[in-house]
């Protein structure tokens, strides 16, 4: 078992004090942020995905890696970048439970690396909690075919349709709603349906009216059609409630 690693984690006063107060401002944690990152092996893109989460580091917010055992230099680049880096289990379910566990701030957003945050996402997120426990973007596909177009949308309504969210439309709760229902299930795939149906035991999700971007190279690289059929099919089954673990054995990626 890998030996968790814990770099490193002081109060929001302390982590601020490290950066130049006049780049920084500290929050109390009922009015704080916690963004948390589950990552392995994102050296390719930790660094601009990191940028542009720095203006909401600046107005006091955190932001979190989970490590889930990264070969690469992931955890360097990041470094400069982030409030805390936690290493430990590889599961995404697991990282962003250790993640939250990690957390000061009273509000969570949980938040992939391939994944850009509107601008005003914290204001956007107080605001959509007021009133619902829990609620998650809608999402833009990064590239510019058509096509792309069309599996957002299809995203986007599933998800209103269904109260069902995917990890990557930045699924985000207010601390206690997260302790409440348990936090994310430790299965090894689908954790993001799993923690949907536990959230919508709290009321259907709310979503911001501006939606966050993710990155669409994995759809154009294996075929945009082909990876969005296999996908919607595995949390067709998961949401059904197959066993994770005949999902995972028909997940072939």
């Amino acid at each position: 078992m890998r030996k968790l690693r814990v770099l490193p984690r002081c109060s929001p006063r302390e982590s601020r004090l490290k950066q130049p107060l006049s780049t920084r401002s500290y929050r109390e944690p009922a009015l704080q942020l916690s963004i948390i990152i589950p990552a392995l092996n994102e050296s390719a893109r930790i660094i601009p995905a990191l940028l542009t989460l720095q203006p909401r580091r600046a107005e006091g917010h955190e932001v979190i890696l989970v490590d889930g055992g990264s070969s690469d230099n992931t955890v360097e680049l990041a470094q400069e970048l982030v409030d805390q880096i936690v290493e430990g289990p590889g599961r995404c379910a697991g990282q962003m439970n250790l993640g939250a566990q990690h957390a000061w701030g009273e509000t969570l957003l949980f938040l992939h690396a391939d994944c850009l945050l509107p601008d005003h996402a914290d204001q956007l997120i107080f605001s959509a909690l007021e009133n619902r426990a829990w609620g998650c973007f809608e999402v833009r596909l990064s590239g510019h075919l058509r096509i792309l177009r069309i599996v957002e949308r299809v995203m986007s309504w599933r998800s209103r349709l269904t109260g069902i969210a995917i990890g990557r439309q930045g699924l985000f709760m207010r601390r206690t709603v997260y302790e409440q229902v348990g936090g994310f299930p430790d299965i090894p795939l689908q954790e993001d349906i799993a923690m949907s149906k536990r959230l919508k035991q709290k009321g259907r999700p709310v979503f911001p009216n501006r939606p966050l971007i993710i990155s669409s190279r994995h759809l154009e690289r294996q075929g945009i059609v082909f990876t969005a059929l296999k996908q919607w099919g595995l949390r067709l089954s998961a949401f059904l409630g197959k066993d994770s673990r005949e999902v995972v054995r028909r997940d072939c990626r």
